[in-house]
């Protein structure tokens, strides 16, 4: 659980821009009716919302530490004025909070929105901490549902699916954050932002997509990061492992999948033209499991022997959802990445019973808002049923949540830019899922060079959910996302740090998409400048 909390913690980039807006000679100016006095501003209402309540709060600022399951903290953080305004849908009896920080001295001109984890619609401080500590007046809603995994807001006394929240959550309450928050600068500072960005990884890099597909003139720039788009279909398709196992009756343990892992990624390692821990184009890894079959792992100290079994089980893990027919339904986990962190069980008891343990967000959505029962037994479903409940969720909730509407005309028109970056060893969010998106945008928009203009995906080599910027690796996405809005610089590569097989830092550039990363036959693996993007067909 606490790898779980701290993969979703990483739903918010802590890097910071360092590029200041033209028109920031407003700043400290500005920022002096905030000194004197943080007070309630009027606020209208967004259409179709009513305003419930209007509260300010003066915070001297310092340590910020994380609220709910996520925790975390960030220290350093100067006084500013929190506004929380509460918002109702009429007829809908919700009440969702849009809390707008805004630092009382040094504000840099800048609008940052913030985007949420898992069922989290939000953030959770810290993010807001992070922005106000690099000038950014900031936003954030909890679109009237509650933590990361508090699913309680799922279904309605009557046992039904309260659509009215799952529209907060899934579209709504981010666009009415962003009309909100700018109110709120405006009336505090007496100007509206210089730019607006918006930042999030995973359901916040779904709810980035959101923002770009539905509201393009809400934000200059959203960075948008492992984004959970094609909700419909992978959340389902992340309960695949359990079904597999559960189907074919074999539960490998956690060294056998790591071993496995292992073997994929040293097979397909030097794919790049070097040997370093890191597969550069994990979609190109063709390593068969079967491989493996009767090698020896040590695992806790006991001698297993991998079974064609267990070869079967992960060559369907990795190859992903199919019906029973064998058409395929959906991306697999990644070579390279954490089988178990979908795959997991328990040991086999005195009987030999094994019950698994399967990722709590896929589970709920499952059983909550697709089959509509909290009691359903997951560990029950064949492959049929799965084929069956993986078609019901993309026909129920495709148009409400599946944030894959290829038309971004409407951003690209407004001037926006969409930058993203997805880890290649992704557990969570396969990341072809994000490949095919981007596919999809370059035939409705006229090819790469195009979508290039205004929209670009970076892949992350041995980078798992959310990774960079939270467990490995680091890069920051949103100086060249500022430095592209207001500059004109369309990053042509995304400097990184990243972490290879033996567990230490190295430099490399992630190459825009569709290139990839080659290393040049000299010089340091460690260092960015052994490698050069080439395109896929010199790879």
């Amino acid at each position: 659980m606490r790898r779980l909390l701290t993969v979703l913690a990483a739903g918010v980039p802590l890097a910071a821009a360092v590029y200041l807006p033209t028109a920031s000679a407003q700043t400290k100016d500005t920022s002096a009716a905030t000194r004197a006095a943080c007070s309630a501003p009027s606020v209208k209402a967004p259409a179709g919302t009513q305003v419930e309540s209007v509260t300010a709060a003066a915070h001297e600022g310092g340590t910020i530490a994380g609220t709910g399951i996520l925790g975390g903290s960030v220290s350093g953080v100067p006084a500013y004025c929190e506004v929380t305004v509460t918002l109702t849908h009429p007829g809908d009896n919700d009440h969702a909070k849009v809390r707008t920080w805004l630092p009382v001295t040094g504000w840099n001109g800048r609008f940052q929105g913030l985007g949420g984890a898992a069922y989290l619609a939000g953030d959770n401080n810290v993010g807001l901490g992070t922005a106000v500590k690099s000038g950014y007046a900031a936003v954030s809603t909890d679109a009237g549902v509650g933590d990361a995994l508090d699913t309680s807001w799922a279904l309605n006394s009557e046992g039904r699916v309260d659509t009215a929240l799952l529209e907060n959550f899934a579209s709504r309450s981010q666009h009415e954050a962003a009309v909100v928050g700018k109110e709120v600068v405006d009336a505090v500072y007496g100007k509206r932002p210089a730019y607006s960005y918006f930042t999030g990884c995973s359901t916040g890099g779904r709810q980035g997509y959101m923002e770009a597909q539905r509201h393009p003139d809400d934000y200059d720039g959203i960075l948008a990061d492992a984004p959970a788009v094609n909700w419909d279909e992978f959340e389902v398709a992340t309960l695949w492992p359990q079904v597999v196992m559960n189907n074919e009756k074999t539960y490998p343990s956690q060294c056998e999948f790591t071993a496995f892992t292992n073997a994929a990624v040293n097979a397909c390692d030097s794919l790049d033209g070097v040997k370093d821990g890191l597969v550069n184009d994990a979609s190109r890894c063709d390593f068969d499991p079967r491989r493996l079959i009767g090698t020896k792992v040590l695992c806790q100290g006991e001698e297993l022997t991998i079974t064609a079994a267990d070869a079967t089980v992960v060559r369907k893990i990795w190859d992903g959802p199919r019906t029973t027919s064998g058409k395929k339904l959906w991306y697999g986990v990644p070579v390279g990445a954490d089988i178990w962190a979908l795959a997991a069980h328990t040991d086999p008891d005195a009987e030999g019973n094994v019950v698994g343990s399967p990722f709590p967000v896929p589970a709920a959505w499952l059983k909550l808002w697709v089959a509509k029962d909290p009691s359903l037994d997951l560990s029950h479903i064949t492959y049929s049923r799965f084929t069956q409940l993986f078609k019901q969720s993309q026909a129920e909730y495709d148009k409400v949540i599946g944030t894959d509407d290829p038309d971004l005309s409407g951003f690209r028109d407004s001037g926006g830019k969409l930058l993203t970056w997805h880890g290649e060893a992704d557990q969570y969010i396969p990341t072809q899922g994000t490949v095919q998106y981007r596919q999809k945008v370059e035939r409705e928009l006229g090819g790469t060079r195009k979508v290039d203009d205004f929209y670009r995906l970076f892949l992350a080599p041995g980078t798992n959910h959310c990774g960079l910027n939270g467990l490995d690796g680091s890069t920051d996405g949103l100086a060249a996302l500022t430095a592209w809005v207001e500059h004109g610089k369309a990053p042509r590569t995304l400097p990184a740090t990243l972490v290879d097989g033996q567990g230490q830092n190295v430099s490399r550039d992630l190459c825009s998409y569709p290139q990839v990363s080659r290393y040049r036959g000299h010089g340091d693996p460690a260092v960015a400048s052994s490698f050069k993007c080439v395109s896929p067909s010199r790879h």
